[in-house]
């Protein structure tokens, strides 16, 4: 992607030279600049948080937005941000150490959620839900204190995939994850960039660069979560049908509402034929 030796930023010092890496590379820069295009995300002048969790995905969407920055594709202020929830084990210093070094703006807020929730949630159901909802609202705490216009996650088309089944099969619903979203107080948007990537993509990515993952089961997930559940069917149907993922994402993108059921969205009473 680059000529010479010269890396654009100290998050990519260590990139490897293959072919296979670079083409990678392009691959998740151009998708992750489309979804900034199709979506609307980018406002010169900007100020945005950018979400650290220490995994795969988020390590993928800051080395993105800072190459997309140096291009001249994202002319918007980045500043990292990692919300320590109080989870057993958690390495608190990992975060912090990786992004100095790289010279990345940030800040590094302790919040002791993990404690209310467990205090909250009754044996034997799962955590994700409150958790989810705490952090958000922490984040967008932050986002207001720092000036920023929008927080940005690094969930990807699977993220997007899974969260649509779980929807389907156990919220009755059609909805998922939009790339953007405006935050029920209006003041915020939230972005996803990452929503055109394929997650193996970030997997490898980050695997490659040697970012210091901090693995996503701290807080004990258990392993029937209906996420895990959906994922692994998904991975059955990719498995027998390479490339069925990818058709189904693109479905999100090509609502038909004459073709659904929902009289809001459509107006089915009003239908009349053509006389003669």
């Amino acid at each position: 992607m680059l000529d010479g030796n010269t890396d654009i930023h100290p998050l990519f010092r260590n990139a490897p030279k293959t072919t296979a890496f670079k083409k990678l590379r392009k691959r998740i820069v151009r998708q992750a600049r489309e979804a900034l295009e199709a979506y609307g995300m980018v406002q010169r002048g900007a100020k945005w948080l950018v979400c650290m969790s220490g995994g795969k995905d988020s390590y993928t969407l800051l080395a993105v937005l800072y190459e997309l920055q140096w291009r001249g594709m994202l002319p918007v202020e980045l500043i990292a941000c990692n919300l320590d929830q109080g989870q057993p084990n958690f390495p608190a210093t990992v975060l912090p150490d990786f992004l100095k070094t790289m010279q990345v703006p940030h800040r590094i807020e302790y919040q002791d959620t993990y404690s209310i929730v467990k205090s909250k949630v009754p044996e034997g159901r799962t955590y994700c839900a409150m958790c989810s909802r705490l952090r958000r609202g922490n984040l967008y705490r932050i986002a207001r204190e720092e000036g920023c216009s929008a927080i940005v996650l690094g969930h990807h088309r699977d993220d997007i995939l899974e969260t649509f089944m779980m929807n389907l099969f156990h919220g009755g619903r059609l909805a998922t994850m939009p790339p953007k979203l405006l935050n029920e107080a209006g003041d915020l948007f939230v972005y996803r960039p990452l929503a055109f990537v394929a997650e193996a993509d970030c997997e490898k990515f980050a695997r490659d660069m040697d970012y210091p993952i901090i693995p996503c089961d701290l807080c004990g997930s258990q392993d029937g979560l209906q996420r895990q559940q959906v994922k692994a069917m998904l991975d059955g149907w990719e498995a027998n049908s390479p490339g069925r993922r990818q058709v189904m994402f693109r479905a999100l993108m090509n609502a038909r509402p004459s073709h659904l059921l929902d009289p809001k969205l459509f107006d089915f009473a009003g239908l009349a034929r053509k006389d003669g």
